[in-house]
């Protein structure tokens, strides 16, 4: 069935795409707490003499053990805070460090080793939850960020609010961005077949470029446990070794100081590659051409981006098990098969790897990625073998919608207590 751009779900689709298909340097948690430092430094108005952080677990939990990029290989909230002050340029908000020259990654070192950096593990009703004051003699200043990566909501300096907005409840937080209600797995491959390709094709083109761009790198250099160049010397060259070995190689050398952007999916660098990269595998394999690709990066993007609402931006949840089933159904579009191969592949795959759990960001999301990958290839090798998980097999449901719904409950409620003691666990 046509779209028209008339209707408002062809709208709400576009935005969408263009609300969370964005640049980031590194890890999107660090790169936060770098954005609300350099803030807090152009507040201050000088070098701050004393930083306190305070955050909340999940911030924690997705920020101990990831290299900042451009900063030498630090590793952690300190080094993070550091390069913020030193080198942060506020205005390009996840890109804030994406320019660091070699003098200011030595002053980042030495920042480190002469300022206090105090950590407290906060919770005040927000899994996102970033409070950053900086002091400098008699002077402070104080940057919150909460809910989401880049939304700032309170600048204070020397008790005197600056800028403050209210954080909105779920419902309201809803309301103040395109309506992501309007997601369902029908709709969106309509959309994405019927689509003007020139609403989005430079959002799409630019994932293809960064995403790429960092899995060659991945591959040809020594990020993290090189999971890619082990898929690949172990298993082979076959494409679906290919689409696997570069988005976990992309994982790689993004958890572990790559100076390369990536275009994000759901808050989550980790996503978007393995939204895209398996996807740009299989183009080439098939000779797709940029039309088609296109098309299932539609596909792709847009059905994690539907998987993850219901769950959140940070849970205990692994968000690659989202996106891995939304490459899938990418990956679908691409061999020439239909909606129905797609939700099968898409219900398939969440019964495979729904049980990987997020324990932060480090070496080991490129394992789960390719994990998730695997997945959801298995699940539409199933559907091609007329076989499939039915409903009541677990957690899958009656349908596709139904079977989303339940794995955000999963992932958003019935993992609160999981994800609480994997922070505990990791502050031990």
């Amino acid at each position: 069935m046509v779209m028209e751009r008339s209707d408002p779900r062809y709208q709400a689709y576009v935005e969408i795409l263009k609300e969370e298909l964005i640049p980031a340097m590194g890890c999107t948690e660090p790169i936060a707490l770098a954005y609300a430092a350099a803030r807090a430094r152009e507040v201050l108005g000088a070098l701050p003499e004393s930083v306190q952080l305070q955050v909340s677990g999940s911030i924690i939990k997705n920020v101990k053990s990831v290299i900042v990029p451009n900063t030498g290989h630090l590793k952690g909230m300190e080094a993070a805070v550091a390069a913020g002050i030193i080198a942060g340029s506020a205005e390009k908000e996840l890109e804030v460090i994406s320019e660091v020259s070699e003098d200011k990654k030595t002053a980042i070192r030495d920042y480190l080793q002469t300022v206090p950096i105090s950590i407290q593990h906060i919770e005040q009703g927000h899994v996102f939850d970033i409070i950053v004051t900086e002091r400098s003699g008699d002077s402070y200043a104080k940057v919150r960020i909460a809910d989401f990566h880049t939304n700032i909501c309170l600048i204070e300096k020397n008790g005197r609010v600056l800028y403050e907005k209210p954080l909105l409840n779920e419902e309201a937080r809803r309301d103040s961005r395109a309506d992501r209600s309007l997601l369902n797995m029908k709709d969106i491959w309509d959309f994405a077949e019927t689509a003007d390709l020139q609403d989005v094709a430079d959002l799409l083109e630019r994932q293809i470029r960064y995403n790429n761009a960092i899995a060659e790198e991945g591959l040809l250099g020594d990020y993290g446990a090189n999971i890619g160049q082990v898929l690949l010397s172990t298993y082979g060259n076959d494409v679906s070794i290919r689409a696997k070995a570069k988005a976990a190689a992309g994982s790689d050398a993004r958890m572990n100081g790559c100076e390369l952007p990536v275009i994000i999916n759901s808050g989550s660098g980790n996503q978007g590659i393995t939204c895209s990269v398996p996807l740009i595998e299989y183009a080439k394999e098939l000779h797709s051409g940029k039309e088609k690709l296109y098309r299932a990066l539609i596909i792709s993007n847009l059905v994690a981006i539907h998987e993850k609402t219901g769950i959140g931006t940070l849970s205990a949840y692994c968000g690659a098990v989202s996106a891995g089933a939304g490459a899938g159904a990418g990956i679908v579009y691409l061999c020439g098969d239909g909606y129905q191969a797609a939700i099968h592949t898409v219900v398939n795959a969440l019964a495979i790897v729904s049980g990987i759990v997020c324990d932060g960001a480090k070496a080991s999301c490129a394992a789960k990625i390719a994990s998730s990958v695997d997945a959801a290839l298995l699940g539409y090798n199933m559907y091609k073998c007329h076989q499939e998980f039915k409903g009541g097999d677990g957690i899958v449901m009656k349908d596709i919608e139904t079977t989303i719904k339940g794995i955000g409950r999963l992932g958003k409620d019935g993992m609160k207590e999981t994800n609480e003691e994997i922070i505990r666990l990791m502050i031990e």
